[in-house]
């Protein structure tokens, strides 16, 4: 009795223990309308407090993240992961909508030992400093999954092969979207073959003829015969980075839109059209006729089908006596001798007095020889039954 009490004793207190420890905290600060990547390494979930045993690098680690007190993540943010074995990623971009503090709990599994850590991320959502980013294009690259481009070192690298196609100016990457995000297909399991991403990119300068001239109508319209667009300048993005330039969207928020005019509400009254004259007033017509038309027209054929089916039915009976003068005489005394010839064999079955074989009765019995008087003489039953 001692023993199962300090075993519950150490149970409640190992229990408390879990019960005041709280994830570690990271602190981080995502601005609006820029992209924000977050890296979900290993190593720093595998050197927490939490886990006392090191765990070996070739362990197969998920992860699964949520927006604190509510089971998925906001609608601003995404996780991927390719395998267990590589690390995984929330990215995403914030909107005005979404300033403020957030809170992310991020859970490592251990998919060998199936332990558990927890780790809190803190997110500081705030404006950008700095000129504003009217002028946007956005890139389809082909060559590249979306977990091959939320690394700083290849996301650097497209901006510096696209500052060979754009004016001199500092270039920002505003979003990172999956192709299958945006409705593509995944690609077949073949070497070289990736899903797409979608890259967005800012910057104060304006457009370059190169990325104008691909964005024209007559390139889009190549584009829809097969063909290549206008391309003006050299692919400085070329081998690293395929891009699709028939998905090149370039959007220019230089210009202020005009704003929607509201309705001003009238009286209701429309105004004098000479095109719409209504009738001002409606003749007096009788449906009597109409009426009787519909009503007496289908009565009036129905009687009559009736008539002429009661007269074929009842008054065109041909009669036995027509059907026997229709008949021939050979078929006749043919028809008549048969018919007497039947009934002369029932009359001589009938006065049939030789009895039938023991064999025959169904009180016989093969090994004594014996059998039981029938109730019924059954020898005087005629072989052909009558059949009036």
């Amino acid at each position: 009795m001692a023993a199962v009490l300090i075993w519950i004793s150490l149970l409640l207190g190992l229990l408390a223990g879990l019960g005041h420890t709280e994830a570690p905290q990271t602190t981080l600060h995502p601005l609006v309308g820029r992209v924000f990547v977050h890296t979900l390494d290993r190593e720093n979930f595998l050197h927490l407090p939490e886990l006392v045993v090191s765990v070996p690098a070739t362990v197969p680690i998920t992860y699964h993240a949520h927006l604190q007190g509510h089971p998925d993540l906001p609608r601003w943010l995404r996780y991927a992961q390719r395998s267990p074995h590589q690390p995984g990623f929330l990215y995403g971009t914030a909107t005005p909508a979404d300033r403020g503090r957030q809170v992310i709990e991020v859970t490592a599994y251990n998919r060998d030992s199936f332990d558990t850590t927890r780790q809190r991320l803190v997110l500081l959502i705030g404006d950008p400093e700095g000129p504003l980013l009217p002028y946007q294009a956005e890139f389809l690259v082909r060559s590249h999954d979306v977990e091959e481009v939320l690394p700083s070192t290849p996301a650097g690298r497209f901006l510096t092969a696209l500052g060979g196609l754009w004016e001199p100016g500092e270039l920002q990457l505003l979003n990172i979207t999956s192709a299958l995000d945006r409705g593509g297909r995944v690609p077949l399991p073949i070497e070289g073959r990736k899903e797409g991403v979608y890259i967005k990119v800012g910057s104060s300068s304006p457009f370059s003829t190169c990325l104008k001239m691909v964005a024209s109508p007559d390139s889009q319209a190549r584009c829809a015969q097969g063909q290549p667009p206008l391309l003006s300048c050299y692919d400085t993005l070329a081998p690293h980075f395929r891009v699709d330039w028939c998905n090149v969207l370039l959007v220019d928020k230089s210009v202020p839109e005009p704003a929607d005019e509201v309705p001003t509400p009238g009286d209701g009254i429309l105004e004098h059209d000479p095109f719409f004259c209504p009738p001002t007033e409606a003749t007096a017509r009788e449906f009597l006729t109409d009426a009787l038309v519909t009503l007496l027209v289908p009565l009036l054929v129905a009687l009559l089908l009736t008539l002429l089916l009661a007269y074929v039915m009842c008054c065109r009976r041909e009669g036995r006596l027509k059907r026997d003068l229709a008949t021939s005489d050979i078929q006749m005394v043919h028809h008549c001798t048969i018919r007497g010839n039947t009934e002369e064999l029932r009359q001589m079955a009938a006065s049939r007095e030789v009895p039938r074989p023991l064999s025959t009765l169904p009180m016989f019995n093969v090994r004594t020889g014996e059998r039981l008087p029938p109730q019924v003489d059954s020898a005087r039953v005629p072989l052909i039954l009558d059949q009036h």
